[in-house]
């Protein structure tokens, strides 16, 4: 397993590249999500990319990449991103875990649990 899927999820969302991240997600993609205080499900690219559109608006600015770490856990790879992210309310600190499955060189399986947007205290 190369972990290359894993980083380019990472990359990908860190630079709300939706779009590139479409790219990487089998069309019957089995997607979960946790953020604070809600689950999130999607079964098709459309439906994954919705979601993090969601967590990620158009005025949340990705200032600065903090952390990627790829590992493989088994048959699944595992990535780390951490991130600093500021909009008109502030800085903030991000971190989601993601966990997948390749299938056909695309992700098939995907979980991924979210801090949420921590704020960093000025």
């Amino acid at each position: 397993m190369s972990q290359q899927l894993a980083q380019q999820l990472a990359q990908r969302v860190m630079r709300k590249d939706f779009e590139g991240l479409r790219e990487l997600f089998h069309p019957e993609i089995d997607y979960m999500g946790m953020t604070p205080g809600q689950f999130w499900e999607g079964s098709d690219p459309s439906d994954v990319i919705d979601i993090y559109k969601d967590w990620f608006e158009e005025m949340d600015e990705i200032v600065s990449v903090e952390l990627i770490q790829t590992d493989v856990v088994a048959d699944r790879e595992r990535v780390g991103y951490r991130f600093i992210a500021k909009n008109a309310s502030g800085n903030y600190l991000v971190e989601q875990q993601a966990y997948l499955t390749e299938l056909d060189g695309k992700i098939k399986w995907l979980r991924v649990m979210c801090t949420g947007l921590r704020p960093i205290p000025e």
